[in-house]
């Protein structure tokens, strides 16, 4: 085989991987930016909910706030009746404490109502409080989440840059160039190709 058949069946093997390679990485490339666009709306969408989340939130902390008022005042009326010694009075307004107020008032007469009043037992918990904190840690899990679906979007997006890299390395190869230039090209433009392939294989995927 003549040196010049050698160079011919080198440059046609160059530019058969050189096809290959464009198009390979050109559709990894798309397949990157569909999946950067997909984690970037699950971000989104993360982000309305935690934000929905902390509306409802505050809500809950409003209506707990509320019933703690409710309950201040009516154990203020019901210490005022025991205090003038009007015990029908008292009971009348201790059959309206609140259930959650009048568990912690048992508790606290139980033990010697060492605190200064029910509602620094831990059993009083007014109507909102749990769905408040639920709502809370419910917003917060939710913003962690749209960080890390923005995280992976970029990583996506970044990954893009790594096949545009590629597509450089792979297409300069193909321009009339010394052979052993263009051999060096494409196998750095392969190197890279093979690595973004492995760091995309370790990517979670959305469909």
């Amino acid at each position: 085989m003549t040196e010049h058949e050698t160079r011919d069946r080198w440059t046609r093997a160059t530019e058969i991987v050189g096809v290959f390679l464009l198009s390979i990485t050109a559709v990894l490339t798309a397949w990157c930016g569909f999946e950067s666009s997909k984690w970037g709306g699950e971000m989104s969408i993360a982000f309305s909910q935690a934000s929905s989340a902390r509306i409802q939130a505050a809500s809950a902390e409003g209506e707990a706030r509320s019933a703690e008022i409710f309950d201040l005042t009516i154990y203020a009326s019901y210490v005022e009746a025991v205090g003038r010694g009007e015990d029908e009075l008292a009971e009348y307004i201790r059959a309206r404490f609140t259930p959650e107020f009048e568990v912690a008032y048992v508790e606290w007469v139980a033990d010697g109502q060492v605190e200064r009043a029910p509602f620094a037992r831990e059993e009083y918990v007014p109507d909102g409080t749990e769905e408040a904190e639920e709502l809370n840690a419910r917003a917060d899990a939710k913003f962690a989440e749209a960080l890390e679906n923005n995280q992976r979007g970029d990583n996506y997006s970044l990954l893009t840059v790594l096949f545009a890299l590629v597509l450089f390395l792979t297409a300069m190869s193909q321009r009339e160039i010394a052979p052993w230039v263009a051999r060096t090209l494409l196998g750095l433009a392969a190197v890279v190709a093979v690595i973004g392939v492995v760091i995309l294989a370790t990517f979670p995927v959305k469909i």
